[in-house]
This record gives structure tokens, C-alpha cells and sequence, in this order.
């Protein structure tokens, strides 16, 4: 069964810090682009990040830059998004999808065939 496992959300304290992980079964990452897309509450999705299927090219949103770094594992078949001085306009559910692309990566949401379940990232002191 494919699927993607998010993981490693939770509440964090302003300026605090978390590190999500996108875990893959049922098929290899190695050959996917991977995204990580987030949802706040009343608001529409929106792209955080993205890695190339090599790893060699990333992408992030403007909101994030400079604070948040993906990263991946081919051979955990795992990948990774490093949330750093989290603010509260971070809160949201974040989700992983993975793309079957062979050079970059994609803001575009159809273009994810696998998507996880999400998990909440709540930023509050």
C-alpha cells in the first residue's frame, strides 16, 4: 500500500523550533520530487517547500526563506523539513506529497499523486 507518513508536529513556543518528517512505504521516494504544503485554518493551501527527486534543487516560499530547510534521505526513503524561529503565521497542518517528476520540483498541487495525512504544527506561547 503506498502511502506517506507525516510526523513531528506539535506545539512550539514563538522563535522555538521542529522538524518534520515525510516517511514513504510502498514505493521509493528515490524517483519523486517531494513537496511540503501547509493549510491554516480558513485559508487555502498553500506550497512551503520543495526537493528535487535528486535532492540537488530546492524551492521555497518567500514566508519561509531562511528558516526552514527541506532535506531528504533516499536511503530512509524519508524526507525532511527543519522549521527554525517558528512564528505563529506558521501554524497550520502540513503535508507532504511526492510527484513523479525527474528534474525539479512543483508548487502545483495536481501535479502530487501521493499526498499524507497531515500533521499540526501549532506555534502559541
Amino acid at each position: 500500500q503506498v502511502q506517506l507518513v507525516e510526523s513531528g508536529g506539535g506545539l512550539v513556543q514563538p522563535g522555538g523550533s521542529l522538524r518534520l518528517s515525510c516517511a514513504a512505504s510502498g514505493f521509493t521516494l528515490n524517483y519523486y520530487a517531494i513537496g511540503w504544503f501547509r493549510q491554516a485554518p480558513g485559508k487555502e493551501r498553500e506550497g512551503v517547500s520543495c526537493i528535487s527527486s535528486s535532492g540537488g534543487s530546492t524551492s521555497y516560499a518567500d514566508s519561509v526563506k531562511g528558516r526552514f530547510t527541506i532535506s531528504r534521505d533516499n536511503a530512509k526513503n524519508t524526507v525532511y523539513l527543519q522549521m527554525n524561529s517558528l512564528k505563529p503565521e506558521d501554524t497550520a497542518v502540513y503535508y507532504c506529497a511526492a510527484a513523479s517528476r525527474r528534474y525539479g520540483c512543483s508548487w502545483f498541487s495536481y501535479e502530487y499523486m501521493y499526498w499524507g495525512q497531515g500533521t499540526q504544527v501549532t506555534v502559541s506561547s
